[in-house]
């Protein structure tokens, strides 16, 4: 009986960091790297750089739970807080996450744990102060995603064109996604003081309007290869992912129910993370 009770515990607090999201994060972290180096950096640069993406990524997650379990309850029951799957030393799991990233950023250099403080801060006033802020919030989310591209640059040299792209590109991304979900939760949201677009104009305005920057997400992809930054291979790639991005930006614009909308948006987000993976396992080959 132990070991279920341990697994289950397990597979809870990997629910609470959503261990996709932090993954992520980890992933695009290393593809900044990749994109300031021009290939793929040393293999301690490289873990230094994940574990700092997954861990920052982690404690915010944990603290973005926390502050929304009482919305949960409503819009998401089965998470691990409202579902009693986890209960205790939350604050100390999030700690624990903040300094395991800021200490891996540490030793990618003063600029790394500069930048990876500065997603830290933003992610937990987003999660205390603002994100009943509507837009804003959906802002500040954005950035913290984009600035995992980004914090890959000074670890390795600094910024380039290329790396700046692909920074709004994930920006442009979490953007459209944030306030498509917001769509989703709106019934939640009854309960706090959100200021949420699809609250105040409507689920089909807030729909249209993430479709509409997921469409300018997919017409910025194709810069690095006009500017010949990245090849024939990369083209391929993101045509594939373009593709994809576009079918199910259609189904989120016609879905007709939470469960239908949060479907799309889950395969958007696995796109646009199988793309970053792909990109990095091709320049490792």
């Amino acid at each position: 009986m132990v070991l279920p009770s341990i697994l289950a515990k397990a597979s809870a607090i990997l629910e609470l960091i959503r261990a996709d999201l932090v993954l992520g994060a980890g992933i695009f972290v290393v593809a900044g790297e990749l994109l300031g180096l021009g290939r793929m950096p040393p293999l301690p640069e490289a873990l230094l750089g994940f574990l700092t993406g997954l861990f920052i990524s982690g404690s915010a997650n944990i603290s973005n739970d926390y502050f929304d379990r009482e919305v949960d309850r409503i819009n998401q029951p089965g998470r691990p807080l409202p579902s009693g799957r986890v209960s205790v030393m939350l604050w100390t799991l999030s700690l624990l996450f903040a300094a395991v990233g800021l200490g891996a950023a540490a030793l990618l250099g003063w600029p790394v744990l500069a930048l990876a403080a500065a997603i830290w801060t933003v992610a937990f006033l987003y999660n205390v102060l603002l994100k009943e802020m509507g837009l804003l919030g959906n802002l500040c989310v954005a950035f913290c995603v984009g600035m995992t591209i980004i914090i890959g640059g000074p670890g390795v040299r600094p910024l380039n064109g290329i790396g700046l792209t692909f920074a709004a590109l994930a920006f442009l991304f979490d953007l459209g996604e944030e306030i498509a979900s917001d769509a989703m939760d709106v019934k939640g949201d009854i309960l706090r003081s959100s200021r949420s677009i699809a609250k105040r104009k409507g689920r089909i305005y807030a729909l249209r309007l993430s479709v509409g920057i997921l469409a300018v997400f997919i017409l910025l992809t194709f810069l690095p290869f006009l500017m010949g930054w990245l090849g024939y291979s990369y083209l391929l790639l993101i045509l594939a992912a373009d593709l994809l991005m576009a079918r199910f930006s259609y189904r989120l614009i016609r879905s007709n129910t939470i469960e239908e909308g949060r479907s799309a948006i889950r395969h958007l987000y696995l796109t646009w993370g199988m793309f970053v993976a792909a990109f990095i396992l091709a320049n490792l080959i």
